[in-house]
């Protein structure tokens, strides 16, 4: 049955840039707090405990968006659903998609947590972890997997909010999450002296809380997303849907972290200095990343709605739009990122050796940002049109084939931390190359 979904967000009406605009900037400032109370957590272990404790903590990040990052494709899958039938306003199919999501959801969540407690100590043996490292890591790792429900849940939930258009509520729970997270991180490590297991478990209590807020507000929601418990329920022919999207989506954060996690084992072979170094400077970068974030997921939003409601002259003129404010946005980041290197590398660190490998990898890698800026992004248009082969296959050949072929070859005989650094930017110029064939075929066959 096809209704008028209420009170949502049709981003399928009025103006095009101020829709996309207003969407991003609340994730946009939401995706700043998270990665600065990411980053806090590294600038208090790294200061407060020690060096290995920030090599640990670093370390683990790769194993960790392995992990997750496979399951988060499906939220992500939900979210285009749940987008084309608010923009078809087909309430029936919208509410049986925000209920399988969270059903979805929540067994997702049993089964990370399983894995990551129980694989924790033999994922870091497989990247060749440091033994003054080890410990640590396996600590950390251990209390955070155990703790993951909090964050996958809100990321389903969340996804589920943004798809109807919402994008404010989750900057406030992200918020509030954030500073919570800064003050437990304080109190477990400074005062009760836990070590990385309080930055753990900082992490995860605050994920818990914005997952409850989240899920409060799709509860008392009198729109057509309201979450009642007693639906929540698998209906067989939107999990399909949302395989269907989400596990290209899935394979895609998998194959491009199982390549990274080959990087952060080549990384981990110099020793603690250089992981604490290249692991400071990947929290720096994860703040170049915060545009690309923003305008891939309204692109998602946007072009889902549009598709569903059969405007695809308003979603080519916001695809242009879209691509041109990311590539701009974090070119001038990565700027930043090059000329103040030293100083941002050292403020988690001041060792002189952990600050070279850091500023290193930034002086690198910094100017190069426009090229992963339109290579993410179009993946997220890729699917928004209900083409989620493309960008798998893509990651799967220029960023994770060709870095393995990389570290299995010439980095067997040439054995040196400078590869780690030029293998990205290479890579992101030939998905950026193979992406710009893609669009000018879809566009010659009227797909966009």
């Amino acid at each position: 049955m096809v209704t008028q979904n209420k009170s949502v967000n049709l981003m399928t009406e009025g103006s095009i840039y101020s829709k996309i605009i207003k969407f991003a900037i609340p994730i946009f400032i939401g995706q700043l707090f998270q990665q600065l109370y990411n980053t806090v957590d590294s600038l208090i272990v790294g200061n407060m405990i020690g060096r290995t404790a920030l090599a640990a903590v670093s370390s683990t990040g790769t194993l960790v968006f392995l992990v997750i990052g496979f399951f988060f494709g499906f939220s992500i899958g939900a979210g285009i659903v749940i987008s084309k039938y608010i923009g078809a306003k087909d309430d029936e199919k919208t509410t049986m998609s925000v209920h399988t999501a969270v059903a979805m959801g929540i067994i997702l969540s049993a089964l990370i947590t399983f894995l990551g407690v129980c694989f924790s100590p033999f994922m870091l043996r497989l990247i060749d972890t440091p033994g003054d490292v080890f410990s640590e890591a396996s600590a950390y790792l251990r209390v955070y997997f155990a703790g993951c429900t909090g964050l996958i849940m809100y990321n389903t939930l969340v996804g589920i909010l943004q798809a109807s258009g919402d994008s404010k509520h989750p900057l406030m729970y992200l918020i509030i999450s954030s500073v919570t997270n800064v003050f437990l991180d304080v109190f477990f490590i400074g005062v009760f002296k836990m070590g990385v297991e309080g930055a753990a478990l900082a992490t995860i209590l605050s994920q818990f809380l914005s997952m409850f807020l989240s899920l409060r507000r799709l509860m008392k929601s009198d729109e057509v997303i309201k979450i009642e418990l007693k639906k929540v329920r698998l209906h067989a022919p939107i999990v399909r849907e949302i395989i269907k999207f989400g596990l290209p989506t899935a394979l895609q954060n998998c194959i491009i972290d199982v390549a990274n996690i080959l990087i952060q084992s080549y990384v981990n072979s110099f020793g603690s200095l250089a992981m604490a170094g290249i692991g400071a400077y990947v929290k720096v970068e994860g703040f170049a990343f915060l545009p690309v974030t923003s305008f891939s997921l309204a692109m998602s939003t946007y072009i889902s709605q549009n598709l569903g409601a059969g405007k695809k002259d308003r979603m080519r003129k916001g695809i242009a739009f879209g691509l041109l404010c990311t590539v701009i946005l974090i070119e001038l980041i990565g700027v930043v990122i090059f000329i103040a290197a030293p100083s941002l590398i050292s403020a988690f660190n001041s060792e002189p050796e952990v600050v070279y490998y850091g500023v290193m990898r930034a002086r690198v890698t910094a100017l190069f940002f426009f090229l992963m800026g339109f290579s993410n992004v179009t993946a997220s248009i890729m699917r928004g049109v209900g083409k989620p082969i493309i960008p798998t296959v893509v990651m799967l050949v220029c960023w994770c084939a060709v870095r393995v072929l990389v570290f299995t070859t010439i980095g067997q005989v040439y054995h040196d931390i400078r590869l780690t650094c030029w293998i990205y930017p290479i890579t992101w110029g030939l998905s950026t190359i193979v992406y710009i064939i893609c669009l000018v075929r879809l566009r010659v066959k009227k797909t966009i």
